[in-house]
């Protein structure tokens, strides 16, 4: 592998905006090429971030013979399809979460990846930001004990448009899907999927979930209290507890940038460590050091766990009711 990693970019919306400035905060990656669906919105993107080849086609990008590793940034519905693309023409693929639409797509995917050799991995990037990482070491380390709960919430309140992404059943819209996802996984970074889940669920008028809590038991006896909404304000902290102490993930929890705080007793203390770029730039470092040392998915977040976790959020849908127009 080269000692810079040459980054794509299929999608030209916000998210991959915000990978894109990521990636000018590390010295070893170099955003070669855009893709889109048009000329005129890769051109637009391109001349934003400097980028010297753009492509008006997912195609024309994947098949670039100097890329390295693409980043995925299209809508929920359209991961699979553009993933397949990718590992097909054999690039290294960062997808943007949720992983897929479903279970059923997400196994296609990994199966794919691991057939042809090539590099997958779900862009979860909170797991990679500094201080996420050292609450991790902390808790392994036994700093609060044994573990015994966890407390989670991503919310926001948008205000409703039948035609938005979050509202449209045909993009795979829905606070689960969009930002539930975020403390659903970090309930499986500790405790691994559940055994049980019990929910109460609000619809948006489109039928798609706007707001809802839910407990997550597992067989260890660990339990998960969840909520996530997009028409809903919450306090977006996290909580960790065990035997011995409680950690805090200060807001916002999914991207740390102000620490975190370490409750014992009547002593708390408050840990901030280094945050630098906009936080999409440690993921992109995790997918270089994974190539530079020959590995195909990171250990962070294993393509087996990610399965996991779709098959938790199918699980949770199906309870609900819920299925997106493209699941038949």
């Amino acid at each position: 592998m080269a000692d810079v990693i040459r980054w794509g970019i299929i999608g030209s919306g916000n998210i991959a905006s915000q990978f894109a400035r990521g990636l000018q905060s590390v010295p070893d990656a170099e955003l070669l090429a855009i893709g889109s669906r048009a000329q005129a919105s890769a051109d637009e993107f391109g001349d934003e971030f400097n980028i010297p080849r753009r492509y008006p086609t997912y195609e024309q990008l994947a098949h670039d013979p100097d890329v390295d590793a693409i980043y995925i940034s299209t809508p929920h519905p359209f991961h699979y399809a553009n993933a397949m693309l990718c590992i097909e023409a054999g690039k290294a693929v960062l997808c943007e979460k949720p992983f897929a639409l479903n279970a059923r797509e997400a196994t296609e995917m990994i199966a794919a990846a691991r057939a042809k050799g090539t590099f997958l991995m779900e862009a979860m990037w909170t797991r990679f930001i500094p201080a996420f990482r050292e609450v991790k070491a902390r808790i392994d380390d036994g700093e609060i004990g044994d573990l015994q709960r966890i407390r989670a919430a991503f919310g926001f309140r948008t205000e409703y448009d039948p035609q938005h992404r979050l509202f449209s059943p045909k993009l795979g819209g829905g606070a689960l899907l969009d930002v539930g996802i975020y403390p659903i996984s970090l309930a499986s970074y500790y405790f691994g999927q559940p055994s049980r889940i019990d929910s109460a669920v609000r619809f948006a008028p489109t039928g798609v979930d706007e707001y809802a809590a839910l407990i997550c038991t597992y067989d260890s006896g660990y339990i998960a209290e969840l909520a996530t909404a997009t028409r809903t304000e919450m306090i977006n902290d996290a909580e960790i507890g065990g035997t011995e102490g409680v950690i805090r993930i200060l807001p916002p929890w999914f991207v740390p940038q102000n620490g975190y705080i370490v409750h014992k007793g009547d002593s708390e203390q408050h840990y901030q460590p280094e945050f630098v770029g906009n936080g999409y730039n440690y993921e992109a470092q995790e997918v270089a050091r994974c190539l530079r040392e020959g590995l195909l998915e990171s250990p962070v977040i294993t393509l087996d766990e990610t399965l996991a976790i779709m098959q938790t959020l199918d699980n949770i849908r199906e309870g609900w009711g819920l299925k997106y127009p493209s699941e038949g």
